[in-house]
């Protein structure tokens, strides 16, 4: 670009370009709350919170490490009905390897 010819960037709007925030419809949320036991292998743990949430392995560590030292950790946040299938699955899968990994649901 010479440096004759120049170019005007227009500054955006910003009051103009405000927009209303999104909405969200009033739904039932519950957290899905892990709790620590002596018995389920903490490789485990990480494998349930993986596998039936979708979380990745660093934050799966996270959660399983919080429930260890502190007894209970948040592990996601859903509309009850999803919140409701995702903790009997685990519940579920935990059971049908013999082991007594607990989750709860608490209102949020």
């Amino acid at each position: 670009m010479s440096e004759s010819s120049t170019q005007s960037i227009a500054q955006p709007n910003i009051e103009g370009d405000r927009r209303e925030s999104a909405q969200v419809p009033n739904e039932d949320f519950r957290f899905v709350v892990l709790h620590n036991d002596d018995v389920t292998p903490y490789p485990y743990v990480i494998e349930i919170l993986g596998g039936i949430f979708l979380l990745s392995e660093e934050i799966a560590d996270h959660i399983a490490w919080t429930a260890h030292t502190k007894g209970t950790a948040v592990v996601v946040v859903r509309p009850r009905a999803e919140a409701e299938k995702l903790m009997m699955a685990a519940r579920g899968r935990a059971q049908r390897q013999g082991f007594p990994l607990t989750f709860t649901l608490e209102q949020g």
